[in-house]
């Protein structure tokens, strides 16, 4: 599985249903999770340009695509979604182009 990074944030459609309903978004990550087989590793409320940072496992980049399309289309968040590459993997292709 691959891992991404969402931003996201709330319309004012979001604010509202968080307000009134906070476990939404727990009840939104499982929707996700079931529909898309994603798994999302964590989470974190932020403050700034985002609302929301996500930590997201999903099997590949369409498959992200998809679940940003459907979120986005609800009328509650806006997402911005990034690819996340380990360190450790970025180091070892890093070598493997100096030995080429």
């Amino acid at each position: 599985m691959a891992m991404f990074v969402m931003l996201t944030s709330l319309t004012d459609d979001g604010m509202k249903t968080l307000r009134e309903n906070p476990e939404r978004i727990k009840q939104v990550n499982d929707e996700v999770s079931e529909k898309f087989g994603v798994k999302i590793m964590s989470q974190y409320m932020v403050m700034g340009d985002f609302d929301f940072v996500n930590f997201i496992e999903a099997p590949d980049n369409d498959t992200m695509v998809k679940m940003a399309i459907e979120l986005g289309s609800r009328g509650t968040i806006r997402t911005r979604t990034m690819p996340a590459i380990e360190v450790d993997k970025v180091i070892q292709d890093l070598k493997g182009l100096q030995a080429a």
